[in-house]
């Protein structure tokens, strides 16, 4: 994991391992996908993360949980030949826990309960201490040195001593698997708190001009997400570095925070932020492999607060207005069909990650649905 592509080239093609580019139109579709079957089950859901879920089935009789469990899993693998596998557990905690044990015993056929005291009782003192949800390897340290071997020692310890031991996780964690439910679920996403546009170069970028266009795409991206969202951010963080691969090469990594007048997520203003980022950081004779744009703290653009009167105040129904056309031509004629004259145009792009090896966009892309000849 982690690995790059040419290190282990030559070991994947002598050993028969296929290799694909990322495709994150076709991963985000299909999760969209599966959770609009989940709904068919039930109304309560919280999207965890792109390929997990949970799904609140309280008004479902303990004696249907598993037959509705194992419908769910054949209708999504059915409507999208994607496999799961279904844990239930009277909180998060546990039923993350079943689901774990689901996909680790095949002989469950892809369901657990462990709303179901025989079935909780046999499995709770069979799973290790570090494949509990939220324990990482220094709490599992901490648990195992309070002489927990299993998530069962883990629910019997003093929820004083896990405490201590974990501050206020550790007692939660503690009551989740003994039943008491401390977490509730989020059906409604949390309010984004940063947003990232980063990206490696297909090429290694040397000259100025080059590292501009590519940071100048990479904020228009930003204010694209952000008006998406309807936050605004009063800073931009940029950051350029070279390749620690490039051993033989002088190396250098470097970010710079710009402050802009109030918060806006007016594409033209973060270009233009961007750009001065870029400007004030930048040194010849270095070979670059990754740029990208960074903001945190965001704001609903609504409430944020002005700048005063020739500090800096831009005219924000008249950028609206131009960002709202902007979005709108992209939404029509693809990504990217509109973008800054200092983003470039996209097929004329050096530096933008190459997807050689990316596999179909079935179910988002007309040009790339299969086709089938009948002779």
């Amino acid at each position: 994991m982690g690995e790059p592509w040419f290190k282990i080239r030559d070991m994947c093609r002598s050993q028969g391992v296929r290799v694909y580019s990322s495709n994150y139109a076709l991963y985000g579709d299909m999760s969209a996908r599966v959770n609009a079957v989940y709904r068919g089950f039930s109304p309560r859901i919280e999207v965890y993360s792109i390929d997990e879920s949970f799904l609140d089935i309280s008004d479902v009789r303990e004696s249907d949980r598993e037959n509705l469990a194992r419908d769910m899993r054949a209708t999504v693998r059915a409507w999208t030949g994607i496999p799961t596998c279904v844990g239930i557990g009277p909180t998060k905690t546990l039923a993350k826990l079943a689901n774990h044990v689901a996909k680790k015993n095949p002989e469950l056929g892809g369901v657990c309960d462990l709303t179901d005291p025989e079935q909780y009782d046999h499995w709770i003192i069979r799973v290790p201490v570090g494949d509990i949800w939220g324990v990482g390897p220094a709490n599992t340290r901490r648990l195992e040195a309070l002489g927990c071997d299993s998530a069962a020692d883990v629910r019997d310890l003093d929820t004083r001593v896990a405490r201590k031991a974990m501050t206020v996780v550790g007692e939660r964690l503690v009551r989740e698997l003994r039943g008491e439910a401390c977490l509730d679920l989020e059906t409604l996403p949390a309010t984004r708190k940063g947003c990232a546009v980063t990206r490696s170069f297909s090429n290694r970028v040397e000259d100025l001009a080059t590292m501009e266009e590519a940071v100048a795409a990479h904020a228009a991206r930003l204010g694209e997400k952000l008006r998406g969202e309807r936050l605004g951010t009063d800073h931009v963080t940029v950051f350029f570095h070279t390749s620690e691969h490039d051993r033989d090469r002088p190396q250098r990594s470097v970010s710079t925070v710009v402050t802009l007048p109030e918060a806006s997520n007016d594409t033209r203003v973060l270009v233009k932020a961007c750009l001065h980022g870029v400007r004030r950081t930048w040194r010849d004779g270095f070979r670059h492999s990754k740029a990208g744009v960074v903001t945190t703290d965001l704001v609903p653009l609504a409430a944020s607060q002005r700048a005063l009167p020739g500090l800096g105040q831009i005219d924000r129904e008249q950028g609206a207005a131009l960002m709202a056309a902007l979005d709108a031509c992209n939404r029509r004629f693809g990504r990217g069909a509109v973008v800054p004259g200092a983003a470039g145009f996209a097929p004329r792009r050096d530096w933008s990650t190459k997807f050689e090896m990316r596999s179909p966009r079935y179910t988002t892309r007309v040009d790339e649905v299969p086709v089938v000849a009948a002779a």
